[in-house]
């Protein structure tokens, strides 16, 4: 083992600057993250302290700018909450750093899976395509891909914060309905594995169709009623860009947390982070977009993948 330690840490030194891994590496990693992933639970449980994210979306230097602000793994305990790829510069660099500090420090990092993480979305809004210019063929995408569908689908923190991509489903009235889902397969175009990973809170009652074409809008007393069901005290989730970096609704029984600053180099909204204390308690705190943005001064025209 110490030999493959050996390695991790190399390449996470490597990843650390942006550096990606050769084809081989990539493949390595990911059949390990396999191994260390498919055990964990479709509602995994993670304990306090840890720090709450959302988004990612392939921005690297904002990726590193979340560690300056949060703490260093493993010094800080994470839980990510999906879409570490598509629109941004470096989706390969940012998911191959993430996936080897999973390997390297199982226990002090959960990656939950967004709905960018499936074969579909990422072939159109950017990972696809730039595993291709980076190295030739798709072969980096289709490692990548395979393991997504072993990321865990939700988390519970402390027992009490149930952490998600997305949001709520029509079909899912327990954790326990969770529990049983098969999530090793591609995202469904419905059901409520498609739901989990695509759903928004909404200022409405009930339910109602998306208009992203995929999973529903949900209305506090729908959040107030799982929540009571699960005896849980707050939903926490992402998949929608919040210009403060974080968002409460739903009567405080709903925060989204949002963790690309300055969105698609564009948006010009702040990240947030959730930090979960030994106690419990939450803080939230804001984080500013990267001077830096592309390696090396190289510039680039970013494709107009922004939804």
């Amino acid at each position: 083992m110490t030999h493959k330690v050996c390695d991790l840490d190399e390449w996470l030194d490597q990843l650390y600057q942006c550096k990606q891994l050769p084809e081989d590496q990539v493949k390595t990693l990911c059949d390990k993250a396999k191994e260390v992933i498919s055990p964990e639970s479709n509602v995994q449980m993670v304990q306090c302290p840890v720090t709450v994210c959302g988004d990612i979306h392939g921005q690297f230097y904002d990726l590193l700018e979340l560690f300056k602000v949060g703490g260093s793994v493993p010094d800080t305990n994470y839980l990510f909450m999906g879409d570490y790829v598509d629109r941004g510069y470096h989706s390969v660099e940012t998911v191959s750093l993430l996936v080897a500090l999973k390997v390297r420090y199982p226990q002090r990092i959960t990656l939950l899976r967004g709905n960018h993480e499936c074969r579909m979305s990422s072939q159109v809004y950017g990972f696809y395509d730039e595993c291709l210019v980076k190295y030739g063929n798709a072969n980096v995408w289709k490692y990548f891909t395979d393991l997504f569908d072993y990321f865990p689908l939700t988390a519970v923190v402390n027992d009490s914060i149930f952490c998600l991509h997305g949001g709520l489903s029509p079909s899912i009235d327990t954790l326990d309905h969770i529990r049983v889902l098969d999530r090793f397969q591609e995202v469904p175009h419905e059901g409520p594995v498609s739901d989990l990973l695509w759903s928004d809170p909404e200022d409405r009652g009930g339910w109602a169709m998306s208009p992203r074409g995929a999973g529903f809008n949900f209305g506090e007393d729908i959040s107030e009623a799982f929540l009571y069901s699960n005896n849980l005290s707050f939903i926490s989730r992402a998949h929608q860009m919040v210009m403060e970096g974080y968002n409460w609704c739903h009567g405080g029984h709903v925060v989204t947390v949002f963790s690309a600053p300055n969105y698609c180099y564009r948006c010009g909204n702040q990240a947030g982070l959730m930090e979960v204390d030994d106690s419990g308690s939450k803080r939230l705190t804001q984080f500013e977009h990267a001077k830096v943005q592309i390696r090396s001064g190289k510039s680039k025209t970013l494709p107009d993948y922004f939804l």
